[in-house]
């Protein structure tokens, strides 16, 4: 199970919690969460059974009495991605009835006054730089700005710690930031770029001292070991229909797989042309977990080689383990439910890069 560490400096709230992995990822920095907050009740439950349950507030970000919030230093949304996804239909942060979750949040910290946090952070998908051509991103900056915050941006594919194909967009704002850092278009693209040109806006520019480069493999060696017999494992009946499925450049693929060395592969299923196939990544990366509400939803892993093909569903404890967690506490839970919780998580590990990048060394800045 993951632990708290004891060396805590700052304080943090955690909006839209989910399960705590962004609290994972704090604690890694040394931030103690102090408070939590999310609606969906399974999620609540997996973050009770994980964190205690002094901390998690279930309810909806409208509906939370300010009296309730502590004082803390940090406050993290990850907010609702449907309505601001490519793979949604795209709503937007007004007319979404999910993304507009969003004002929420800042409702909540309006109301905080002088308690307000010193620094904030808002998760979602790339997409939101995208949504309504930009005007998304743009009022999200205004919203912040209104609120004392100058602003910065980054994409971060959790791909640079974890085999995990997994981008996704940062927005950090502060009120005294430290600025003096370049546009490093490989963390800030163009997409993301173009806030820090516009005078409109308050913005600054992280100082960014290193980012890992992204992998190349290691979903091979995360996968869990699983006897043969188990009943996971498809049928033959169900392997025939998968290969079947395959376009011409895909069973060439599945063809080489089978052939080569033992390596697992994850696969989605997809409708091309108003029917659905299989789709085999080529490389040693697990594409992004996601949850059946948004797009592909599960991965079947394939694990190919030296003639050979066995084929299941991905396993709730390799979700975890993409996510960056090695430990956490299932019992009790279905593996749809710890599906659904970590497909819709935060990596652990991206979280920590942020927390010590863009956020810690800010709010050092102010003490000193």
């Amino acid at each position: 199970m993951l632990t708290e560490k004891d060396d805590k400096t700052y304080r943090a709230l955690e909006f839209f919690a989910g399960i705590g992995l962004a609290r994972a990822g704090m604690n890694e920095a040394g931030i103690d969460v102090v408070w939590a907050n999310d609606i969906d009740e399974t999620k609540c439950a997996l973050y009770r059974a994980q964190w205690g349950s002094a901390d998690i507030c279930n309810s909806d970000v409208f509906d939370i009495d300010i009296k309730n919030v502590p004082d803390a230093d940090i406050a993290w949304a990850s907010s609702p991605c449907t309505d601001v996804s490519l793979a949604g239909k795209r709503g937007g942060l007004i007319e979404g009835r999910q993304s507009s979750a969003f004002f929420g949040f800042t409702g909540v910290l309006e109301k905080l006054g002088k308690r307000k946090p010193n620094a904030v952070v808002l998760e979602n998908v790339c997409g939101l730089a995208s949504s309504n051509s930009g005007n998304d991103f743009r009022l999200v900056i205004e919203k912040f700005n209104e609120l004392g915050y100058s602003i910065d941006a980054f994409e971060l594919n959790a791909r640079r710690w974890l085999p995990q194909s997994r981008p996704r967009m940062f927005v950090v704002g502060l009120m005294d930031p430290i600025d003096g850092g370049n546009i490093d278009t490989s963390i800030r693209p163009d997409r993301l770029a173009w806030i820090h040109s516009d005078n409109s806006l308050k913005t600054h520019l992280t100082p960014v001292r290193s980012i890992p480069k992204l992998l190349s493999k290691g979903f091979t060696d995360l996968t869990d070991s699983i006897d043969l017999h188990d009943s996971r494992w498809w049928s033959q009946e169900r392997v025939d229909s998968f290969v079947a499925s395959l376009s011409q450049a895909q069973a060439l693929r599945f063809e080489r797989l089978k052939k080569g060395e033992a390596v697992a592969r994850t696969a989605y299923r997809r409708t091309r042309n108003g029917r659905p196939v299989w789709e085999i990544r080529e490389d040693d990366i697990a594409g992004c977990l996601r949850t059946a509400r948004g797009g592909s939803s599960k991965q079947a892993v394939l694990f190919l080689g030296e003639g050979k093909v066995h084929i299941r569903w991905m396993t709730g404890n390799e979700y975890a383990k993409l996510q960056g967690v090695d430990d956490f506490a299932f019992d009790g839970f279905r593996e749809s439910q710890v599906q659904y919780a970590f497909g819709d998580a935060v990596a652990v590990p991206v979280v920590e890069w942020l927390m010590k990048t863009a956020v810690i060394p800010a709010l050092e800045k102010n003490e000193g």
